[in-house]
């Protein structure tokens, strides 16, 4: 199973239905990728909650009563890894979405990864 897709579906059809906050579970990588969405605008806010199985509920963002999330792709998956250079790093939807990549600094938006220098793993497009 693909817990990273599971997670970004789930906020995103959340967002479809109008729902304010989405309940999900909770893993290091998981927690990485909401923290970068929340600093670019995508969500409001996220708040963990310890136990034998944590969880994670995701605060939506909505603008003019639409999500800021209307889609998602998912590039590097568990059965194929997608690598790219810093020269390769595109824009997504001319300007308006954004790329997330999972490098050696960390996980960063493909605007971050140029500025930086450093290319990695394409973990999806959100816009």
């Amino acid at each position: 199973m693909d817990t990273l897709a599971n997670m970004l579906n789930g906020i995103k059809n959340a967002g479809l239905v109008k729902k304010t906050s989405v309940t999900l579970p909770h893993s290091k990588m998981k927690g990485a990728v909401l923290e970068l969405l929340k600093k670019e605008g995508y969500i409001k806010t996220f708040i963990v909650s310890e136990g034998v199985k944590p969880t994670v509920e995701v605060v939506l963002e909505y603008k003019d009563k639409s999500p800021r999330i209307n889609g998602v792709e998912r590039v590097s998956k568990p059965s194929k890894r997608v690598y790219t250079g810093v020269k390769d790093i595109t824009a997504v939807k001319y300007g308006h979405g954004t790329v997330v990549l999972s490098t050696p600094k960390g996980i960063i938006t493909g605007k971050e990864a140029r500025k930086e220098m450093v290319g990695g793993e394409i973990l999806f497009k959100i816009w």
